[in-house]
């Protein structure tokens, strides 16, 4: 095992493409605005032992209890079409709990930060590239993620209610489009 610049970076931008974190801004913004505050470094460390858990023993896990890659992968593609939903519509599916604690973890940590999209990336991550270079990888798109959870409150001041609005529309779209491609990827559509 040795670091290899390369794979170092080809994996982070795939991971930083999956995890969407700048796309991700709308809902960790409403996310907040629903449990009142989110905790930027507890979601960003179960994000990061999700997603390094998941390197090393995702397929044992499914495999376990008989599920496959790719059913994991429609059913975090279904969570996140319900998410989508809520911010195209405006409505809401998911009810908070009384905890922030709780929203900083589900469904920030999982299934947005470390989702099935993410989980199943890093296993086909796992077939091309050393191990340890992923394992960076992750490490520095959590960085990334922190960052970002930590500037949102600059980022909502910036844009104003109008501007979240029509990017909260607009992502919610995208993210719709990404669930329906991992939907139908995975069911062989």
């Amino acid at each position: 095992m040795q670091l290899n610049f390369k794979e170092i970076v080809t994996a982070t931008m795939i991971l930083f493409a999956v995890i969407d974190i700048i796309g991700s801004i709308p809902v960790i913004i409403s996310l907040r605005q629903k449990a009142g505050h989110l905790r930027s470094g507890l979601a960003s460390v179960v994000a990061l032992v999700l997603m390094i858990l998941f390197l090393f023993l995702g397929e044992s896990i499914l495999s376990l209890i008989g599920i496959t890659v790719s059913d994991f992968a429609i059913a975090g593609s279904l969570v996140i079409f319900f998410i989508a939903l809520e911010m195209i519509l405006g409505i809401q599916l998911y009810k908070e709990d009384e905890s922030p604690s709780t929203a900083s973890v589900v469904p920030l940590a999982f299934p947005l930060i470390a989702g099935a999209g993410t989980l199943t990336t890093l296993l086909s991550l796992r077939a091309e590239y050393q191990v340890i270079n992923i394992l960076v990888a992750i490490v520095v798109n959590v960085a990334l993620v922190y960052l970002v959870l930590k500037t949102t409150q600059r980022i909502e001041r910036f844009l104003g209610k109008g501007g979240i609005s029509v990017l909260r529309k607009v992502f919610g779209i995208v993210l719709l489009a990404i669930a329906v491609k991992l939907f139908r990827t995975n069911l062989g559509i």
